[in-house]
């Protein structure tokens, strides 16, 4: 079988499908505008001039709904599927339509889709590539899980070249919801040392930019955890973020206070601790950061 990355045509001339296109692949479309076709697939009419104004042609379908997706066959030379699975369930069905509708007329060349470090579980702090086995302990970890199988089983099928990134806490100042400094605001507390996890980082920028090298460069059916270089305990990250800020450091309180005072998502946030090995991401798709530590990240 000839290789995916030999079918590429020639770049002006490639059509970038784009599944979830939210921040990150807005993005990713800044930095393609006018060197590459640029289609996402929508399920909101009302996304359109948004989508129109970023050089992107919308395309109209739901990943709920399988029978939507039929124009997609034979669409796209590259695609970057970065929506979500469904907020319930332990597989992802989403995912598994869209496979389908790709796969019936001709391949895409490659894929890549956005991936959770959630898949590990907790790894008690732990330093590991991307060889580790995963472990995950929530469906929504699950079913990120059970998206990675079916877009692996589909590399093997086709023969598209499939790279997944595992992607841990994304930040950026002009992101919604992305920058710690309105969690500081709220006074959420964080955990005492004793108790804390480590946590990784890459900021929204660095991100959309491992999107692309992993697009152009990615090897065939591969991992790679798109984390930049700090390896710091969430605790210390907050601390750190409203020093910067120049805002009050957040309060510490203990596992046993937080299970009676945290929502059930930002506990089990605070339940996993590990530190990811990045150097397949610097070394296989050639990538240096833009903001390779939060302390450069939180100052753009």
């Amino acid at each position: 079988m000839p290789s995916a990355r030999a079918t590429l045509p020639a770049f002006g001339a490639l059509r970038l499908l784009i599944v979830g296109c939210g921040d990150v692949g807005l993005r990713v479309a800044r930095r393609l505008r006018g060197r590459v076709r640029l289609l996402a697939l929508t399920s909101d009419a009302g996304r359109n001039a948004e989508l129109r104004a970023a050089g992107i042609v919308p395309l109209h379908g739901n990943l709920d709904d399988p029978r939507s997706l039929q124009r997609l066959a034979g669409l796209a030379d590259v695609v970057l599927h970065l929506a979500p699975p469904p907020a319930q369930g332990a597989g992802d069905p989403r995912t598994a339509a869209l496979l389908q509708a790709l796969a019936r007329r001709g391949r895409p060349a490659a894929i890549v889709y956005g991936s959770t470090t959630g898949v590990y579980g907790d790894c008690g702090g732990e330093r590991f590539d991307e060889t580790r086995a995963v472990a995950p302990a929530t469906d929504r970890a699950r079913r990120r899980v059970d998206a990675e199988r079916r877009l692996r089983r589909h590399a093997r099928l086709t023969g598209t070249r499939v790279t997944i990134l595992r992607i841990p806490g994304i930040y950026a100042g002009d992101r919604p919801g992305g920058h710690p400094r309105e969690r500081l605001a709220r006074g959420t507390p964080v955990l005492v040392s004793a108790d804390d996890v480590h946590t990784n980082h890459i900021h929204a920028e660095d991100l959309a930019r491992a999107c692309l090298a992993a697009l152009w460069r990615g090897r065939p059916q591969r991992i790679v955890h798109a984390s930049d270089d700090t390896e710091l305990a969430m605790g210390d990250y907050f601390d750190r973020a409203a020093d910067l800020c120049g805002l009050p450091r957040p309060p510490r309180i203990t596992r046993e206070q937080a299970r009676h005072s945290l929502s059930p998502m930002l506990l089990s946030f605070m339940s996993e601790s590990r530190r990811l090995d990045n150097r397949r991401l610097k070394r296989e798709l050639r990538f240096s950061f833009l903001y390779p530590t939060v302390d450069t990240g939180l100052l753009a």
